[in-house]
């Protein structure tokens, strides 16, 4: 008989690969959770309007942010 623990060779090298593997697979899992936050996140939410020009004109009338929005949804 063999005086190693866990059984032997053989069955302590399955114990080894099985908990290497659910490391693995659990920091996949994070990973696909992590990023499936930051996808919904940015679907559903709605940033604050900022202050800007509203239009290139109104730079010479003087307002106080220095900003303009390509295309403003405010």
């Amino acid at each position: 008989m063999s005086n190693l623990p866990f059984g032997g060779p053989r069955l302590h090298r399955k114990k080894r690969s099985s908990f290497w593997l659910l490391t693995v697979f659990l920091g996949a899992l994070i990973l696909v959770g992590a990023n499936a936050h930051f996808v919904y996140v940015a679907v559903t939410s709605q940033p604050d309007c900022v202050p800007h020009l509203k239009s290139p004109a109104a730079e010479k009338i003087g307002e106080e942010s220095p900003f303009r929005a390509a295309k403003s949804a405010c």
